[in-house]
């Protein structure tokens, strides 16, 4: 168990236990998150919009309430934060866009609904990409988030103000959003763990949106016993969302036995050998993640999947298209609000043909078949005969440098993330050791249609067999530094 003395650094489930036990005091934690947001914020611009007053109100109904009947749930007076993009009645939603400056919404989206029921305590909005989509940039409505584990470095994705208040203790959980890797890049950069769900898993009605098809809402926090725990909240059929699935939801911290036994993963090295490779620390750093899979009881097979850069080409034709679609009256009419690096993305999508959108949903529909296929018996029975469980691979290299940066380094090199953004496939992200720099290395674990349970399970088992969930960062030397220029050159 985390050192109690530092409450801020507890994971949810820890908190919750000890809440439960009246050990730990919702006020006590949530003083302690407002303290360090005050210590270590001013360097990190994790939060766009921080809610201490009503923080602090909660925090104190939920000690009122846990002390005359109990706690509701394990969420019951844990300090959270949302992404910039999800919508809170009465707390402006910017999405990080001047377009949105002054936005306040008069209705809480669903998830924000089901934490709030839960019992949370809502810490405040944290910082995104404009759109969670065009970043990083300094001319929005405020600067990027930086990385805890060092503040000249990126905390990546566009949910990189959730990823960097979790792992510097402002909270202890988060809902960010993915439509490329926008919850498991930030995750990885900032070595904590986050799960994007298979698509439809959870609603996103109320969320603003970056690329209908391909975004994802899902939980960020510590480990995998904390996201079972926010994934059993959020989670569930939303009628008035069209692309939220009726799909019965699992009790997902009672798959968390500790084990892998019998599992069967899938590692595609083609990609990893061949079409994509990684630098040679982190290769080093996957394959003993393997090494450690393999000492919980899985089996580790190779398997063909299409070429990553197909998953990628079919990703970023419909995503521009679509971005397009979303911003084009706003393009037309106001462009000088947008962020250049946005205003340059959308621009993008003005240049594809229908018959590109088209051929791209074609591709799609075909790469999904084909993964879900491995999923079931491999690629024609070819290389192995059998099924697998997941498949894993790396996340994303360690953070590199905050800065901005062209409108077109997206399109140049292969994203690992990508593909289960085209196949729906949840996808987890985790921390898998750490740098020469003292930079997390992550590791990626992918599942089955719908299949969380197992994706968390595996996570748990490795975070349970690694000594990764025990190092933090360095706050106190966060709070020692000056605040970050508010710009850096491209």
């Amino acid at each position: 168990m985390a050192d109690v003395d530092d409450p801020t650094f507890l994971t949810l489930g820890e908190a919750g236990r000890l809440i439960a036990a009246g050990a730990l005091s919702p006020v006590e934690l949530t003083e302690a998150c407002l303290a360090r947001m005050e210590a270590v914020d001013g360097v990190l611009s994790s939060f766009v919009t921080p809610t201490p007053d009503l923080a602090r109100r909660q925090a104190r109904e939920a000690e009122a309430e846990i002390q005359r009947s109990g706690p509701r749930g394990p969420l019951h007076g844990i300090p959270y934060s949302l992404k910039d993009i999800y919508e809170t009645a009465g707390i402006r939603t910017t999405g990080q866009s001047r377009l949105l400056a002054d936005n306040v919404p008069a209705e809480d989206c669903p998830a924000q609904a089901a934490l709030a029921a839960a019992g949370g305590v809502l810490m405040g909005k944290t910082t995104t990409w404009e759109f969670a989509h065009g970043g990083p940039s300094w001319d929005v409505v405020a600067p990027p988030a930086r990385n805890p584990w060092n503040a000249e470095r990126s905390p990546a994705g566009s949910s990189s103000g959730s990823g960097a208040a979790i792992a510097a203790g402002l909270c202890l959980a988060s809902m960010g959003s993915d439509t490329g890797g926008s919850i498991r890049l930030p995750a990885a950069a900032c070595g904590i763990a986050g799960i994007k769900p298979t698509y439809g898993r959870l609603s996103r009605r109320g969320i603003l949106p970056n690329c209908f098809s391909h975004d994802h809402a899902g939980p960020m926090a510590w480990n995998c016993e904390d996201l079972a725990i926010l994934l059993g909240i959020t989670a569930g059929h939303d009628p008035l969302d069209p692309a939220c699935a009726d799909v019965p939801v699992p009790d997902y911290r009672a798959a968390l036995n500790g084990d892998a036994k019998g599992l069967v993963v899938g590692v595609p090295w083609q990609w990893l050998d061949h079409e994509a490779p990684i630098s040679a620390p982190y290769r080093q750093a996957f394959e003993a993640s393997l090494d450690v899979l393999r000492g919980l009881g899985a089996t580790v097979r190779g398997v063909t999947l299409p070429p990553i850069l197909e998953y990628n080409d079919s990703k970023r034709v419909i995503a521009m298209t679509e971005l397009f679609a979303i911003h084009e009256q706003d393009l037309r009419t106001r462009p000088d609000l947008f962020g250049a690096s946005l205003r340059f993305r959308v621009m993008c999508g003005a240049l594809l043909r229908a018959e590109d959108y088209v051929q791209a949903t074609r591709m799609r529909a075909r790469l999904a078949a084909a993964t879900q296929a491995v999923f079931e018996a491999g690629t024609g029975g070819r290389p192995y005969a059998g099924r697998i469980d997941l498949l894993a691979l790396p996340c994303a290299e360690p953070a590199g440098v905050l800065a901005a940066t062209r409108p077109e380094w997206m399109f140049e090199a292969p994203s690992y993330t990508a593909p289960f953004n085209v196949t729906g496939n949840p996808a987890l992200s985790i921390c898998s050791g750490f740098d020469a720099d003292g930079m997390p290395f992550s590791l990626q674990l992918a599942g089955r249609l719908f299949d969380e349970a197992t994706v968390l399970r595996v996570g748990d088992a490795y975070e349970r067999a690694t000594a990764w969930r025990g190092r933090r960062p360095d706050v106190a030397a966060l709070a020692r530094q000056a605040a970050p220029p508010e710009t850096i050159a491209a």
